[in-house]
């Protein structure tokens, strides 16, 4: 998606491309990060909505609707205080809420010229989260391997990270080569949706969506255009892996402390 303060377009491309994967066959579909809106620090306060606000009110009718499980990328999380939840949510296929996970890692940097400082606008999580094998993440967390490896220590076989990872660090090849790496690392499927194109003035995020299998090959990969891509995950996949190369179970985190 290319998302912007423009909320009604925001909402009209996610329920366009969420029919038409869920159409294509689609049981788990994941949005990008901040897919209700997307802009200045202005514009993600004044676009913060609560967790019953449009955004997550459309997202559990629709999952309900198309019988499918939804992760709801992230949204601007209206909460008390100053300061936003950057707030990702699991809603099943009955529409319920299945799990809540805000983002642990704020994007406090410089990148090609452009100072970012997410914690102007939004306060950082702090718990980590797996909802019935999917370990949450969003974004920035990509670069924190500890996460990672705590989720699938919890027992995730899929990680998803809903994002708007720049376009320079995403041309550089740090969004590709840091997905395979989680993949490889901790023998999952990733699912990682991304953010594409300008979503105002200075403000430019990537694309290149795409789904990594527990080996780290890209079984699918978004064009740099609003779209969706769909892969079959045979979980047996996940077992084999971890079986032939058991680096998860031989991890020694009692050394690392």
């Amino acid at each position: 998606m290319t998302a912007t303060a423009d909320k009604a377009r925001n909402l009209e491309t996610a329920d366009r491309l969420v029919r038409a994967a869920a159409s294509d066959g689609a049981r788990l579909v994941v949005l990008p990060e901040k897919w209700s809106v997307l802009g200045d620090s202005e514009t993600m306060r004044a676009g913060a909505e609560p967790l019953d606000g449009p955004a997550l009110s459309w997202a559990r009718q629709t999952a309900a609707e198309l019988a499918i499980d939804l992760i709801a990328g992230s949204i601007a999380e209206r909460v008390p205080g100053e300061r936003n939840g950057n707030t990702s949510v699991h809603i099943g296929p009955d529409g319920t809420d299945r799990a809540l996970y805000r983002k642990l890692h704020l994007f406090d940097v410089e990148v090609g010229g452009t100072v970012y400082r997410e914690s102007d606008t939004d306060q950082p999580g702090d718990v980590v989260v797996v909802s019935e094998g999917i370990g949450l993440s969003i974004c920035y967390d990509l670069r924190f391997p500890e996460l990672y490896t705590e989720l699938a220590a919890r027992g995730a076989r899929i990680l998803v990270v809903p994002a708007a990872f720049t376009e320079a660090t995403t041309e550089a090849g740090h969004w590709e080569i840091l997905l395979r790496a989680r993949a490889i690392e901790n023998q999952c499927f990733v699912i990682a949706a991304n953010q594409i194109g300008e979503h105002a003035p200075g403000l430019r995020s990537g694309g290149r969506s795409m789904i990594v299998d527990p080996w780290g090959v890209i079984v699918a990969e978004a064009e740099n255009a609003e779209t969706y891509v769909v892969a079959n995950l045979d979980f047996q996949q996940v077992e084999d892996v971890r079986a032939r190369l058991p680096s998860l179970a031989a991890r020694r985190p009692e050394v690392y402390r």
